[in-house]
């Protein structure tokens, strides 16, 4: 089935990424048209795919994270902290095949790729 999922590490506790908001942005002609958005489960994932159906096309699309809102509750950072929203931006370039976006982070660093 073709599908966008995703899946949040806490590296800086070395647990999943429960409770983080995500919301999923569909591009076009420079407009952003919010298309989901999900609290992440126990496990650090969506309970369904972000994008899934006749909904998940070829296109350009934004994952936002709001990682510092997660981090605010786990952690004692300063009032502005280095990272607040993760914003991804990718293509979908084959809509007959699965696209993962993980994203490994913590309160300075983050890293993102394509899975499986």
């Amino acid at each position: 089935m073709t599908k966008l999922t995703t899946h949040v590490l806490d590296i800086y506790s070395g647990k999943p990424g429960k409770g983080i908001k995500v919301e999923v942005y569909q591009i076009q002609n420079a407009q952003k048209e919010k298309i989901n958005s999900v609290i992440l489960n126990n496990d650090g994932r969506s309970d369904k795919p972000l994008i899934e159906g006749s909904s998940f096309k070829e296109g350009q699309y934004e994952i936002v994270f709001f990682v510092g809102d997660y981090f605010k509750k786990i952690a004692e950072l300063p009032n502005t902290p280095f990272l607040d929203d993760v914003i991804i931006r990718f293509g979908i370039s084959n809509a007959q095949e699965h696209y993962h976006v993980p994203l490994l982070v913590s309160p300075w660093s983050y890293s993102t790729y394509r899975g499986s």
